[in-house]
């Protein structure tokens, strides 16, 4: 199962384009509301999510957490004790974890980034802590995936794909899908 949670002011761009991509990659996927069912992105788009933090619970079914960004969805995501032992398990199992915008900050806080290849949204940069800065627009080391922002979604997205089911079911989707690089 793949955990993409969804705090009040996410982006909304980088959460349902990824969300609808591992889809199509067949990978089972759960919008999970922090706090609440439906949340609201930071441009004002209500998403009813899947489940509810309070539903879910960290354990071998999990292979993916991942974390828009957006503000203030960062900052809510970051002060959830759900989302920080979601985090913890999967770290400790070897899972991928996936951050885009200014979400790759709290991997940074966590040291999760630490001697890692990392990107994030443009001003954030202090906040990947330890991280070898990339200019790239998605970073993969190891099981860690970072990005940019909205504009780097569809990348990201392939990027998990890459990670959960293989290059060339990603690079299926991205002729399918008919992305431009």
């Amino acid at each position: 199962m793949i955990y993409v949670f969804l705090a009040e002011g996410f982006e909304e761009i980088e959460a349902l384009a990824t969300a609808d991509i591992l889809r199509r990659a067949e990978c089972d996927v759960a919008l999970v509301g922090v706090g609440r069912k439906v949340v609201t992105g930071s441009h004002g788009i209500a998403v009813t999510a899947d489940v509810l933090d309070c539903e879910v619970l960290p354990d071998d079914t999990l292979e993916a957490v991942v974390l828009p960004g957006g503000m203030p969805g960062t900052l809510n995501l970051e002060q959830s004790e759900k989302v920080q032992a979601f985090l913890d398990w999967a770290y400790a199992h070897g899972k991928v974890i996936g951050a885009i915008c200014a979400a790759p900050s709290i991997l940074g806080h966590k040291g999760l980034l630490a001697g890692r290849v990392a990107t994030c949204f443009p001003g954030f940069e202090e906040t990947l802590q330890g991280a070898k800065l990339s200019n790239e627009p998605v970073c993969a080391d190891g099981t860690i995936v970072t990005a940019w922002g909205a504009g780097a979604s569809l990348q990201f997205g392939l990027k998990l794909v890459a990670l959960l089911c293989g290059e060339a079911k990603a690079k299926h989707l991205e002729a399918s899908m008919r992305c431009v690089r």
